[in-house]
């Protein structure tokens, strides 16, 4: 790494830290170094599905060990986005607790009577009276926000639909594209960063996907680390127009990169 010392990390969870519940080698180590150099960090992750005191609880059963406050998900980040553009409002939601929890926590009131947005995020129960009813509520006028903007999504019986997917449904029906909220586009970076208070020039992103996290990550002013562990292959790299400032094989690999020293640089 070059340039000013690395003082924040940010690192995808789906792929850098685990495969569904098994760790990833290396894993468990990265993030107790991180802890132990005293370095601010946070998990990122698209899934809106889960609130943070969820996951820790599924990252710590896969024996990973993270602070509640240390993850970041796109539901949290739709939320502070929703507060920053219209505090108290109002939202059809079609999601899980931990969207509807972020958005209860910043005041939203969840209604579908005329809403301000309808806000669409990850859920593993999609119905058609939901997705209708959303359909008609943006045909009638309502923001359209969506979590994020992935098609598919991993289970242990295959590939799931995900938000996109069902945001495309929407989309065909209404004419009308949702904003869309998580990786790739840089506000979930910029939002994580300004949880922080941390600076682009002194943070690194780190994650397995080119056209996520490592893109989302160049555009909000990162550098970037892309491990092979997950959905890009090493010979994948080269096809995309840019380049990650590091390519490594695993998490295992950029414990010489953590500075145990906390008033090191």
């Amino acid at each position: 790494m070059t340039t000013r010392p690395v003082e924040t990390w940010l690192t995808d969870m789906d792929g850098v830290l685990v495969h569904e519940e098994v760790p990833i080698p290396g894993a468990q180590e990265f993030i107790e170094a991180l802890k132990a150099s005293q370095r601010r960090f946070l998990v990122l992750t698209n899934n809106s599905i889960f609130t943070p005191r969820d996951l820790r609880a599924r990252l710590l059963g896969s024996g990973i060990d993270v602070p509640e406050e240390a993850i970041w998900t796109s539901a949290l980040a739709t939320a502070q986005f929703l507060d920053d553009q219209r505090p108290r409002g109002t939202a059809y939601v079609v999601g899980e607790a931990g969207l509807t929890t972020a958005l209860h926590d910043i005041g939203y009131v969840m209604t579908d009577r005329d809403p301000d947005y309808v806000v669409l995020g990850e859920t593993r129960t999609y119905s058609f009276e939901a997705i209708t009813r959303a359909i008609r509520l943006v045909a009638a006028g309502a923001r359209f926000i969506a979590t994020n903007p992935d098609a598919s999504g991993p289970s242990q019986q295959g590939m799931l639909p995900a938000t996109g997917s069902v945001a495309a449904l929407i989309s065909t029906a209404t004419g009308r594209r949702p904003y869309f909220i998580g990786k790739p586009n840089p506000l979930m970076m910029r939002s994580a960063l300004n949880r922080l208070e941390a600076h682009s020039e002194t943070t690194v992103m780190v994650g397995d996907r080119m056209d996520t996290d490592i893109i989302s990550g160049l555009e909000a002013g990162l550098r970037t680390i892309l491990v092979t562990t997950g959905s890009t292959r090493p010979e994948q790299v080269s096809t995309f127009p840019y380049r990650p400032t590091r390519v490594v094989d695993s998490v295992a690999d950029l414990l010489e990169l953590v500075d145990p020293r906390p008033d090191a640089g």
